[in-house]
């Protein structure tokens, strides 16, 4: 299963930034919607496209083995 840690990756950038983050300023910064970050932020098995992942690294200063996380999945 992938996951993706867009909550994690936001909170490393806050820090990083001095700064909080939240959906809608990531939604304004990205030009993503706030629910389509929102769903990617918060629903496990939302299935984005990869063009809104390479907006996000780019935008939060990521790669993407920041942003997915590769685990098999439990049987």
């Amino acid at each position: 299963m992938i996951e993706v840690k867009l909550r994690e990756v936001m909170a490393a950038y806050s820090k990083n930034n001095n700064c909080k983050l939240t959906y809608h300023e990531l939604a304004e910064l990205s030009g993503l919607s706030k629910a389509t970050l929102e769903a990617i932020g918060s629903r496990p098995a939302y299935n984005t496209t990869l063009t809104a992942l390479d907006t996000l690294c780019r935008v939060l200063e990521c790669s993407i083995s920041d942003l997915l996380e590769y685990g098999k999945d439990e049987e």
